[in-house]
């Protein structure tokens, strides 16, 4: 938008849902649920050149009872986790990379955060790839071992 009222463009902002609302939704992760995340936080995965690493907020977003959402974070997927971890986020935290959200095109990685990165890797994901990360990742009905953690989240509400 910014770039192209610079060139002088008119732009009308039509209102929607965001791509991580909508991702989340489609895969069934409540982005907030009580008792398991009390706060969602949207975070971009890089930067312009030249920019401040975006990863700088690691150590600030590494909360167990929050959901994080990463825009465009694919290529400093490793480093983020590696971050997050360092900064006291479980190595076990559930996570999911998903490819072309909602789209007939989506493709979705589920992991540990430890793993995340690896299995990303070797789906060979590419961009649009949205990255959440987060306790509630274990409420998807896609999770691969959701009969077992579900029934222990319940349990701690």
């Amino acid at each position: 938008m910014d770039f192209l009222q610079q060139q002088g463009i008119q732009v009308k902002v039509i209102p929607g849902i965001t791509a991580a609302s909508g991702i989340a939704a489609e895969l069934g992760i409540p982005l907030t649920h009580r008792g398991i995340a009390q706060s969602v936080r949207f975070l971009t995965g890089h930067s312009m050149k030249g920019g401040t690493d975006p990863l700088f907020v690691a150590e600030n977003v590494a909360d167990a009872d929050s959901t994080l959402v990463v825009y465009m974070g694919l290529s400093t997927l490793p480093s983020l986790a590696l971050k997050l971890m360092n900064h006291g986020l479980a190595a076990s935290t559930p996570a999911a990379a998903v490819e072309r959200g909602t789209t007939l095109q989506q493709r979705v990685v589920f992991a540990e955060l430890k793993d995340l990165a690896d299995k990303v890797a070797l789906a060979k994901l590419v961009s649009p790839t949205l990255i959440i990360i987060g306790k509630v990742v274990q409420l998807s009905p896609f999770w691969p071992h959701s009969s077992n953690t579900i029934a222990s989240l319940v349990e701690t509400i």
